[in-house]
């Protein structure tokens, strides 16, 4: 009798923890803050070479989750932009999963250009 109450309650706790666990794979919004933070802490890793990184919402979706594009300035000049998301809470760029749509766009501020 005992020893059926204690396998009872291994299942129980078993069973509410598999109630709690977030699915893999889940798919939100990074802000252009987070993803800033996050593309540059993988370049610096990666040890590239850039000059800046700017990060936008572009106004579009990835299974219904908006993305974020990061210009990111490699000098010459060569900038390079990654749109991205998060996947289970990591950023996942156009470049590590080529699903992510990646086109250009008119986000970001428009820039007023002045010649004398």
């Amino acid at each position: 009798m005992k020893a059926a109450i204690v396998t009872a309650a291994i299942l129980l706790l078993m069973g509410c923890g598999a109630v709690d666990r977030a699915p893999t794979n889940t798919l939100s919004e990074a802000t252009p803050n987070v993803a800033k933070r996050l593309l540059t802490a993988r370049l610096t890793a990666r040890h590239l070479a850039f000059h800046w990184v700017a990060c936008v919402r572009t106004g579009r979706a990835y299974k219904s989750v908006a993305i974020v594009r990061c210009n990111v300035d490699f000098g010459d000049p060569h900038i390079e932009a990654y749109c991205s998301v998060l996947r289970s809470g990591r950023l996942v760029t156009d470049h590590d999963d080529p699903s992510i749509p990646c086109r250009h766009d008119d986000a970001g501020p428009a820039a007023i250009i002045v010649q004398s």
